[in-house]
């Protein structure tokens, strides 16, 4: 092979896998795995915590074009669903506007996958707003929390501590109390 077909070769090699990301055939198959990280953003400065747990987002007698938004939250093995991971939705109505403080949580929900992993929800399509001189395109925001394995188990409750303002200066403190059970 010519050294000019080898670099054009190299550099199309190169391009595919950065492109598609990594994928290795597996030893015992003829399967093949690969990447499926979805990729993340900032939370944005509309996020508010606690929305209500509801799949429908509509509200009566509001404008906007209806949508389903549906999908399956998926494990890092790329194809095994993952039960009761909280996802939350939100966005803006059809002029652009947030609902930032109301008790209506308009345009905000959050609901458990199910055993597959599956989630849906019934929404109106967002509008777009200015940023400053651009304006941001129609989106909806979405944040995804999975148990985890440590935390998440009732023993582990004891190990979640506060942090607590020791002093004026904003030092902080955790008190963690270690107890010795004798074995050794």
């Amino acid at each position: 092979m010519e050294r000019k077909d080898f670099l054009v070769k190299a550099s199309l090699a190169v391009f595919a896998v950065s492109a598609c990301g990594m994928v290795k055939k597996q030893e015992d198959s003829a399967s093949f795995s690969g990447e499926c990280t979805t990729t993340d953003d900032i939370l944005g400065p509309f996020y508010r915590p606690n929305a209500p747990q509801r799949r429908d987002l509509r509200i009566p007698n509001v404008p906007g074009s209806s949508i389903s938004i549906k999908g399956k939250v998926v494990q890092a093995d790329c194809k095994s669903g993952l039960k009761n991971a909280l996802v939350e939705i939100w966005h803006c109505d059809t002029a652009g506007v947030y609902d930032n403080d109301t008790d209506d949580f308009r345009h905000r929900a959050s609901w458990l996958t199910d055993e597959n992993g599956a989630y849906e929800f019934k929404t109106i399509l967002p509008g777009k707003y200015l940023n400053g001189r651009l304006y941001r395109p129609a989106h909806i925001h979405f944040r995804v929390t999975g148990e985890d394995p440590w935390a998440s188990k009732p023993k582990a409750e004891k190990r979640i501590l506060p942090i607590i303002l020791e002093d004026t200066k904003g030092n902080l403190v955790v008190n963690f109390d270690i107890f010795m059970t004798g074995d050794k």
